[in-house]
């Protein structure tokens, strides 16, 4: 059985306003997306305030958004592209890389960000009631701002190699929502373990690196066995790349099967971290 938290409206003595009583429910709690939408304004002003603080007082200000894949670009193309001698899938190494390095940016930035985002909002949380899923929420739709400044410098790049984007990329807004929804995924569960044990956002970078190399952004997936490729859709960030490559470069190496096998995972992760969000948000407040 599940229990929403419970809201009580009673007049007090000899006064026409209503106190609101907050008490922490018992038991499995629902997700209650209605409630989360009535507070969607409050999710705008979170975003808003995180994009503005992570730029505050910088020497170069919103230019990281498009610094940072460029520069990242250009090390994956000297060290994987021509030391290695990596395969591309027939085109530029600079734009295949570029093609994986921006939604995956939009990725690992919104697991960071919202992974320490409870803790991260201690006098926030102790101090009004709102559905807490909005931090982690606004923590990850905060990094949609960088990603599009770097699909636009993704796409200034193309017709300087040749490139337009295929017809596949009507499909590039499902990407989106696909990397999107597993960075919120994977962030709810570590937003949770993070608020009760400390030690879990030392892992964070161990985990990014490693999903990096778990993710064909250095490397094509044609060089992952044919009958393997459903097992690395796992990953959900196999199908966004793939489904980024395959949209604006026109690589033959589409998504297939591990588009599904990666929509269904990252629905798990997410309605799963959610779920287990919502049971342990009652304690934040005794523990952040």
């Amino acid at each position: 059985m599940t229990t929403a938290p419970a809201l009580t409206s009673v007049p007090p003595p000899g006064g026409d306003e209503s106190i609101t009583w907050i008490r922490s429910s018992r038991g499995q709690r629902s997700l209650d997306l209605v409630e989360l939408w009535q507070y969607r304004e409050l999710v705008y002003f979170l975003i808003w305030r995180d994009v503005k603080v992570r730029y505050k007082q910088t020497v170069l200000g919103v230019a990281w958004a498009v610094v940072q894949p460029l520069a990242s670009m250009l090390v994956f193309t000297l060290f994987f592209g021509r030391l290695a001698g990596l395969p591309s899938d027939g085109v530029p190494y600079p734009l295949f890389a570029l093609a994986a390095l921006v939604p995956w940016a939009l990725f690992a930035q919104g697991l960071s960000q919202a992974a320490a985002s409870v803790v991260g909002s201690e006098d926030l949380i102790q101090k009004v009631y709102f559905p807490r899923l909005v931090i982690p929420i606004a923590a990850v739709g905060a990094g949609a701002v960088d990603f599009v400044f770097g699909l636009l410098v993704l796409l200034a790049m193309m017709p300087f190699y040749g490139l337009l984007p295929s017809v596949h990329v009507v499909w590039l807004p499902l990407f989106v929502v696909l990397a999107l929804a597993a960075s919120l995924g994977v962030g709810l569960w570590l937003a949770a373990l993070g608020a009760r044990y400390r030690d879990v956002r030392h892992t964070i970078p161990f985990l990014a690196q490693l999903w990096l190399f778990a993710t064909p952004i250095a490397y094509p997936s044609s060089l992952v066995p044919e009958r393997w490729r459903p097992l690395y859709g796992v990953n959900p960030m196999v199908g966004v790349v793939e489904g980024f490559r395959w949209g604006l470069l026109g690589v033959d190496t589409g998504p297939g099967l591990t588009i599904a096998v990666s929509v269904a995972v990252t629905l798990g992760i997410l309605v799963g971290g959610a779920l287990y969000f919502r049971r342990m948000e009652r304690i934040f407040a005794d523990v952040v």
